[in-house]
């Protein structure tokens, strides 16, 4: 037995040897091979805790939207559950039922919102839990070369700023998301549903992904068992939003599902080449709108779907789908979005590696794709924005879409159940 044990741990000896043989001989390559995703992530994802401290540390806290987030969940913890009566420095509270509960957390443990050094430790935590989810999806599906994740999180001023100097409530609904993604993949569908409604809770935007989402729902388990995790989603909304709902309904859903709010041209990143009366123009926001929704139905139809096939197929042989078509269809919506605020930034920073690494432009050569990352970052990082700054960013959305347009169409390799996926990706 003890013989047994010894050869056992000789051979866990030579494996390991045989592993660090490997890695020095392709010492070379460890930053363009996607199999070596988790060992670069891993150094990475501990450099960013010595990142955060420090800019935590060293950068001066900005205050925009905390202040006004404490008001707003002091109001509730005093009693006022009317959304109309709800407001804060910044103007009215304006997002749904799980921003309020989250925050008011945050409210307590931030000693009533006053103890920022504490917050801003808390979102450098959500930083790294959401970095952690991000790497794991790129783990997972193996599309990017390592190095491009160098952009994914240290080169990002942007990204930091809006996690630890500025608190927003952005990072909170994109963790969620990530997290939601993440089961997705584990084939944990209704885990991953909730964890998804609950991300729509703190922030509208998550819902850019809800057209991607629904596909792949319908794709893999057709209509009637779709139903029951779309009634998941409603019925969290509608526990979450119950105190607010039996006070004032209509307060409520007006107020924290306000798809018509009106955007303010200063803060605009993505119109500033616009003329101002332009930028505010309800035929604009249409026009908007309906080019999202025909590229939307451009892309299930003709890219997300097996060709030929028709929706009734789809609906009776659902097969799986996943990361590139939610990630594309949240795209989709940064595109087309009436304004981007810098906050923004978040909603899509991540998925952009993905989507450049899945394009079907062959000739987009990795500088060309790394240039367009640090185009983007200089078209957020603008402040103001600029006209130059403003088109900068719209060519670069321009091209990933195009690319994205020409890549093959996403079908299956295999027929799939409920816990499969058509990836078979590495476990992390």
């Amino acid at each position: 037995m003890a013989g047994g044990a010894k050869k056992k741990s000789t051979g866990q000896a030579s494996r390991a040897w045989g592993t660090l043989r490997t890695l020095w001989q392709e010492k070379h390559l460890i930053l363009f091979k996607a199999e070596y995703t988790f060992l670069v992530a891993a150094v990475l994802w501990v450099l960013e805790i010595g990142i955060n401290v420090w800019v935590i540390r060293k950068v001066a806290y900005t205050e925009i939207d905390w202040k006004a987030y404490m008001d707003e969940v002091e109001g509730v913890i005093n009693g006022t559950y009317d959304y109309t009566q709800l407001k804060g420095d910044t103007g009215p509270l304006v997002y749904p039922a799980g921003f309020v509960y989250i925050f008011t957390v945050l409210y307590y443990v931030t000693d009533h919102g006053l103890n920022i050094r504490v917050g801003q430790y808390l979102f450098a935590v959500f930083y790294l839990v959401n970095l952690l989810l991000v790497f794991r999806i790129y783990h997972r599906t193996q599309k990017v070369p390592p190095y491009v994740f160098f952009f994914v999180c240290c080169a990002s001023y942007r990204i930091h700023s809006i996690f630890v100097l500025r608190l927003f409530n952005d990072p909170v609904a994109m963790v969620l998301l990530f997290g939601a993604v993440n089961l997705f993949l584990d084939g944990r569908w209704m885990l991953g549903c909730g964890l998804y409604s609950l991300a729509v809770s703190v922030k509208m935007n998550v819902l850019l992904f809800a057209p991607g989402l629904l596909f792949i729902l319908l794709w893999e388990f057709g209509l009637l068992k779709t139903l029951p995790k779309l009634g998941l989603c409603a019925a969290i909304q509608l526990l979450l939003g119950l105190p607010f709902l039996l006070e004032n309904p209509v307060g409520y859903v007006s107020q924290a599902f306000d798809l018509g709010r009106q955007f303010l041209f200063k803060w605009t990143v993505n119109w500033r080449f616009l003329p101002e009366e332009v930028f505010l123009c309800r035929y604009f926001h249409l026009a908007l709108l309906g080019a999202h929704l025909l590229t939307l139905l451009l892309f299930t139809f003709r890219r997300w779907k097996r060709p030929g096939e028709s929706i009734m197929a789809l609906l009776k042989d659902p097969a799986n789908r996943m990361v590139l078509v939610l990630f594309t269809s949240n795209f989709i919506g940064m595109c087309f979005a009436r304004s981007l605020h810098y906050q923004f930034y978040v909603w899509y920073f991540h998925t952009l590696p993905y989507l450049l690494w899945s394009g079907g432009v062959k000739k987009l050569a990795h500088l060309l794709r790394v240039l367009i990352l640090g185009l983007i970052e200089l078209s957020w990082n603008t402040y103001p924005s600029t006209v130059y700054s403003s088109a900068a960013l719209h060519v670069c959305h321009l091209i990933i879409l195009v690319s994205l347009w020409l890549s093959p169409a996403t079908g299956p390799s295999h027929q799939g159940g409920e816990g499969e996926s058509q990836e078979k990706p590495k476990r992390l």
